[in-house]
């Protein structure tokens, strides 16, 4: 059983690190069932099968899948042949749920935007990522790694940087850096505005990230504000989530407010 380049395959051999991402899903009373993202071999799922909660299992290889129904009978009707972009969630879940996996890194990203999607589902996440995504989802304001990512996982998710894993750790082993890390989800899920819109700021600043606001927002409102408040002489690397926020109820017409974490 080969990787497979054409599914981002780096096969996790090392089962104390396996186990070591399993007991990290820490928030177990906040669900009953568990989502395994490309389980493999299942050398993470060997850990996850027999705990307290329901696990279900997600994989784009048939080869994968044909090798899980072999030494996983008891998964066989959790077992879901898919591609975890194009799933379904509301139709294998009911309620709540957690997200585990050892993450293909050519979809990570688009995993964590899925998870943004299913919120109000899913309360905790446990990932193995690329470590400069891993860096990116978990910096706070003023970082350079800093970004996009961080402010829209950070909107709805407390991170955790847990610990890194080295290439060598895989088979094959990848040309970088890996690290885990976990996502909880807040306990206040709105964020007071139209989130399409602090998306739209997010994404528009960060796209123009050296310039200042005043510059990159011209593309929302030509308000003399822009000119006139220091505050949009910041960049957007240096603003916290509640930054973004009050520009977003700014744009819709709310007064003007500067709460920031600096």
């Amino acid at each position: 059983m080969k990787a497979k380049k054409s599914y981002g395959q780096h096969f996790l051999k090392e089962t104390s690190i396996a186990q070591r991402i399993a007991d990290s899903l820490i928030h177990t009373d906040l669900y009953e069932e568990v989502l395994e993202i490309g389980p493999g071999k299942g050398m993470l799922t060997q850990f996850l099968i027999d705990r307290p909660y329901a696990l279900k299992a997600v994989e784009a290889d048939p080869d994968m899948v044909n090798y899980l129904y072999r030494e996983y009978p008891q998964l066989h009707e959790n077992i879901i042949h898919q591609d975890i972009l194009k799933l379904d969630l509301s139709k294998h879940f009911n309620g709540q749920f957690a997200v585990i996996g050892n993450f293909p890194y050519n979809i990570s990203s688009q995993i964590l935007f899925k998870i943004i999607d299913h919120k109000e589902q899913i309360p905790e996440m446990v990932g193995m990522f690329q470590k400069e995504v891993a860096r990116r989802v978990a910096s706070p304001p003023g970082s350079k790694a800093y970004g996009v990512i961080s402010v829209l996982i950070q909107a709805w998710y407390e991170v955790e940087y847990l610990f890194g894993v080295s290439p060598g750790s895989f088979i094959p082993p990848p040309k970088v850096q890996s690290a885990v890390i976990r996502l909880v989800r807040r306990d206040k899920q709105e964020l007071d505005c139209k989130v399409s819109l602090f998306r739209s700021v997010v994404k528009i600043t960060f796209g123009q990230r050296r310039k200042m606001l005043r510059k990159s927002l011209r593309a929302f409102t030509k308000d003399p504000l822009l000119q006139e408040n220091p505050f949009f002489q910041r960049r957007p690397e240096t603003l916290s989530v509640q930054d973004f926020v009050n520009i977003t109820r700014w744009l819709e017409g709310e007064e003007f407010r500067v709460v920031s974490s600096e």
